[in-house]
């Protein structure tokens, strides 16, 4: 056979063309698959607000074994930020191919999970908090399962809870505290919550009684027990803080934290209005308001305390106390407190200083680099942390922030030419833009001009709350996400 002869046979075989697995799913239709994974993701909203629980298990089994769900399952756990990260398998789905062929993997029959594999990350107080990373067939199936849980769990939920929800932030968190406690009349007293080792502590035998899904999958996931440098370690409590379901069932578990609240102060609701208590939670950090400390301490605690025993949990006695709105208290990041009777809340002073403790760890680290290295570094980092706080009383704090960091970069170029003045320091590094004449500012001959952000750039905007009954599933809320998504563009 010639040469030629051999090329025409390649062709014909299809030589060099991409592979099945690779041309179906690049070819899939994603719009097709995501409406169809709403479409039934609806209807399981809307059995559960009718109680039809033998409707609801009905599809979830037809949303969990359907080709759109497994499709969508798989893209959510690949375009994710832990997509580089294997489980104990050491496996990852990179390519098209490999995703195809896990989709294709994901079958009820037969699934096991296997063991998780235990890393550990640094937290602000300088402990290390454990992950358990599940391999990639377990992650999906737990996106999958995800798909089916969280119609249910938004339908359930309680109004104020903010943590781990679609649709909702801790700007809704926040400004939940604000429409709490900013009245003339509005309650004075605070109970700060905080869990201990919430995700570790969970009861299996309760979130395998109450949680609505495939109990032997369920089990599965609870009891599969994680790797620590080589060790194999059984799991009788909790859920790990690595997997993808995770979230949502510890909301589930703490949803009703609401009502056993009312339920402490009082059998109606003019009672429990005379005492001014509301519950604000974001996953597991709460607060409740109370018209005194006696109400809280006597009655809201103690219903709180029976509230968690139950589900496997406590109270952090050292992070749970009762405060004066006078004296403030510190919620995700922010300082709320009243002034002479006005609500002012601010960003925390613990969260100025993370922040300029990063910035430093980064001037530190790149003082050989180039001025537009670092300015690339530190932009994402300042931004972030400014667009976190934007929605309240931030202007003196950010002016502050950014008086800092130029200090801090003065000296980083100072210390890079200790044999030049000041002047030519200035020259070399800063630039006069408009009425600013000290913008740390790098030009280049690939990116153009690269400036420092600053935090002060940022307009302070006050967020508009989410209702606490809006549910995403539901589609008799898609007009009010629609108006709400083009105010929060604008």
């Amino acid at each position: 056979m010639t040469a030629i002869d051999d090329t025409a046979q390649a062709a014909s075989l299809g030589a060099g063309a991409p592979s099945r697995p690779t041309r179906m799913w690049s070819q899939a239709d994603w719009p097709r698959i995501k409406d169809e994974v709403k479409r039934l993701q609806a209807r399981i909203a809307q059995a559960t607000k009718e109680g039809r629980w033998g409707k609801v298990g009905a599809l979830q089994r037809l949303l969990t074994r359907s080709h759109s769900g497994k499709m969508l399952a798989v893209k959510r756990v690949t375009e994710n930020r832990g997509k580089r990260t294997p489980g104990v398998d050491g496996k990852i789905w990179p390519t098209p191919a490999a995703k195809w062929k896990g989709m294709e993997a994901m079958q009820h029959h037969g699934y096991r999970a296997l063991p998780l594999r235990r890393i550990y990350i640094p937290k602000s107080n300088g402990k290390k908090r454990p992950l358990g990373i599940p391999r990639m067939l377990c992650r999906a199936m737990q996106a999958l399962w995800k798909l089916a849980l969280e119609p249910i769990a938004e339908s359930l939920a309680d109004p104020n809870s903010y943590g781990f929800r679609p649709k909702r932030s801790t700007a809704d968190a926040i400004e939940c505290c604000f429409t709490t406690l900013a009245k003339r009349k509005s309650p004075e007293w605070v109970l700060e919550g905080d869990i201990r080792g919430c995700f570790d502590n969970f009861s299996h035998d309760w979130i395998l009684k109450h949680i609505p899904m495939d109990k032997v999958v369920l089990r599965r996931w609870l009891k599969a027990g994680f790797i620590d440098k080589g060790t194999l370690f059984a799991t009788e409590a909790g859920t790990p803080q690595g997997g993808i379901i995770s979230p949502v069932i510890a909301n589930m578990t703490l949803d009703g934290l609401e009502a056993a609240v009312d339920a402490s102060v009082g059998p109606t609701p003019r009672a429990r209005r005379k005492v001014k208590v509301n519950v604000n939670r974001y996953a597991d950090d709460f607060v409740v308001t109370g018209v005194s400390k006696e109400i809280l301490e006597q009655n809201v605690l103690p219903a709180i305390k029976q509230f968690l025993i139950v589900r496997g949990l406590e109270l952090s006695e050292e992070k749970t106390r009762v405060t004066h709105i006078a004296d403030g208290f510190d919620f995700l990041g922010q300082n709320v407190r009243k002034y002479g009777g006005k609500l002012l809340i601010k960003p925390a002073n613990k969260s100025a200083k993370a922040l300029l403790t990063k910035v430093r760890e980064i001037v530190k680290q790149n003082r050989s680099s180039t001025q537009t290295n670092l300015i690339l570094q530190l932009n994402p980092v300042i931004r972030g942390w400014a667009m976190y706080h934007r929605h309240v009383v931030s202007k003196s704090r950010f002016t502050s922030i950014d008086a800092h960091i130029w200090r801090l970069l003065w000296k980083w170029a100072m210390r890079r030419h200790p044999n030049k003045g000041t002047g030519w320091v200035k020259n070399r590094y800063f630039r006069v833009e408009g009425n600013r004449t000290w913008a740390f500012t790098a030009r280049t001959t690939d990116r153009g001009v690269i400036r420092l952000f600053r935090a002060t750039m940022i307009s302070i905007v006050r967020h508009v709350k989410i209702r606490g009954q809006a549910n995403p599933f539901d589609p008799a809320w898609s007009s009010y996400f629609a108006r709400r998504a083009a105010v929060i563009d604008d």
